[in-house]
């Protein structure tokens, strides 16, 4: 079963860079490549978004509250 797909435009001449970056690498099409960089752009986020855990957020908490910046 494969994963559905869905169409992304971009400018030519971007495709065309792109193109030319999958030419030496070993990526089969424009199309591998583009869904290679975002995956790996969306997970450096998520990461991003998960820097705190649940433990140092009510840590941070704490020593706001501390120093009165907090109720």
């Amino acid at each position: 079963m494969s994963e559905e797909k869905k169409p992304v435009y971009m400018p030519s001449e971007l495709y065309d860079k792109v193109q030319q970056r999958v030419n030496v690498t070993e990526f089969n099409s424009v199309e591998e490549y583009v869904t290679f960089v975002l995956e790996e752009v969306v997970k450096e986020e998520d990461q991003e978004e998960q820097a705190f855990s649940e433990e140092d957020e009510e840590e941070v908490k704490k020593r706001l509250r501390d120093l009165g910046y907090l109720d």
